[in-house]
């Protein structure tokens, strides 16, 4: 019994021998002092607008539009289908028509409860929620 006791003591200690007691601070890329340029600490964060209002809007000539109306006021993604791809349009100032390449266009509020809407495909017409 003391033999083992004296074995493991000896394996324990040579153990600890290898350990010396150092700091091991680990720098990724050269140390910059004046922090110039770090530009996630120089840049202003603005977070993406969030959804104010989702609407199904049904058009003139029984075609379906679902518009989600952001909290900013100059962007919406349309969808043409309940599932479909949105397409984000967009407007210079709040209250301005918001557009975007390939033919769409809409034209209203997400307080409103009609828009004017054009989409690839179809004309602007009138669109009531």
């Amino acid at each position: 019994m003391t033999r083992t006791a004296l074995i493991i003591t000896l394996a324990a200690a040579a153990a600890l021998a290898g350990c010396k007691k150092e700091n091991h601070t680990i720098i990724a890329g050269p140390p910059d002092d004046t922090n110039a340029t770090n530009s996630a600490t120089n840049a202003p964060v603005a977070l993406p607008p969030s959804i104010a209002s989702s609407k199904v809007y049904r058009c003139a000539d029984n075609k379906i539009v679902y518009v989600d109306w952001m909290s900013d006021n100059k962007t919406a993604n349309v969808r043409t289908e309940k599932g479909g791809t949105p397409t984000q349009v967009t407007a210079a100032a709040p209250g301005k028509p918001l557009t975007a390449g390939g033919g769409y266009s809409v034209s209203g509020s997400a307080s409103s409860s009609s828009a004017t809407i054009a989409v690839p495909g179809h004309a602007s017409q009138s669109c009531t929620a």
